[in-house]
């Protein structure tokens, strides 16, 4: 009798130490995968996957433990974005981040199950990757890339940048998606100010040069560069075509300026990349990507580069550098 009672005290005692061992296995994390499909090159460096860690960190999830970033790269041929997204569907990630909107909608092709999130949407609706901004419907949500009115703020800059100039180039890249709703803003701008618009077309990397060129021939003040993945990869090469034609630019996007560039102003990506670690977190907990509404961005930047100022023998107005967020010296 005693030794049943032992028996059943042991094995009572067995349950109880093994209860925490037990409660540990049912609640520990699973490994989550996000795979990363983006048009331009070292994506993985870039100060945006930086900002998407420190989201996801900040929401409790540990890297190689509770999630981990498989990155396919188009380097900038946004034409080998379809077979790639299909790699990446390949693998069956838990959800895939897609940056630019070309990669999007390469994703949303290869995969209408999987979630996919993106902080770089364009034109979202019109491709038919979500239904509406309020609720999206299928499997593609995120934050808007630009706000209505964006690269009509980036074309009067340019008009600030050297004040008096009458004559503002405008470099696009015509196979962008966005490109006409760009346009139309610029030229409403151009208008109001009764300035006259320039426009180089770039489609593919080799037409950098010859656009320039072309800016430089026509005795333009500065020039308004509109946002492009293109452009983003190439921005080393931009800057320096740029600054070898002694021509003022101001760009989309801060890296723009980090590399070289006088001038940026839009949308604070590495603010939005950190933002959008909500949405993998909302997903992973069950959430349903279509019902996640995309979310519009707050926090616009304009940053100015005064050594690229100096290049160029520019006085940059001191009620310009008073607005600026950062000034690089």
């Amino acid at each position: 009798m005693n030794t049943r009672r032992e028996f059943i005290s042991l094995l009572g005692g067995v349950v109880a130490a093994m209860r925490p061992i037990m409660a540990r296995g049912q609640s520990s994390s699973k490994l989550r995968v996000i795979g990363v499909l983006a048009g331009a090159s070292d994506v993985s460096a870039r100060p945006q996957s930086e900002s998407l860690r420190q989201g996801m960190r900040d929401l409790g999830y540990v890297e190689g433990v509770d999630f981990e970033l498989v990155y396919r790269s188009a380097d900038g041929q946004m034409q080998r974005l379809p077979s790639l997204a299909e790699d990446l569907v390949r693998l069956r990630p838990d959800a895939i981040l897609a940056v630019p909107t070309p990669a999007t909608v390469a994703a949303r092709a290869a995969s209408q199950t999987i979630p996919i999130v993106s902080f770089m949407l364009t034109d979202e609706v019109r491709l038919g990757l979500v239904a509406n901004a309020a609720r999206p419907g299928g499997n593609v949500t995120g934050l808007a890339m630009r706000v209505d009115g964006m690269a009509g703020k980036l074309f009067e800059l340019a008009t600030e940048a050297v004040p008096g100039g009458r004559r503002i180039g405008i470099f696009v890249n015509t196979t962008s998606i966005d490109s006409v709703a760009q346009l139309r803003e610029v030229g409403s701008a151009a208008a109001a100010l009764n300035v006259e618009r320039i426009v180089a077309e770039v489609r593919q990397p080799r037409d950098l040069e010859a656009a320039v060129q072309h800016l430089a021939a026509e005795h333009i003040a500065s020039v308004a560069v509109l946002y492009d993945a293109l452009f983003f990869q190439e921005r080393q090469q931009i800057a320096t075509l740029f600054a070898a034609a002694q021509l003022p630019a101001v760009y989309g996007a801060r890296d723009h300026a980090v590399e070289g560039g006088l001038m940026s102003y839009g949308i604070s990506l590495r603010a939005s990349a950190y933002r959008v670690a909500t949405y993998f977190d909302k997903i992973f907990k069950g959430a349903n990507p279509g019902d996640l509404p995309i979310e519009f961005p707050t926090k616009l930047e304009l940053v100015i580069n005064l050594n690229t100022a100096k290049s160029l023998a520019l006085d940059i107005p001191a009620t310009l550098l008073a607005r600026a967020d950062e000034v690089i010296e």
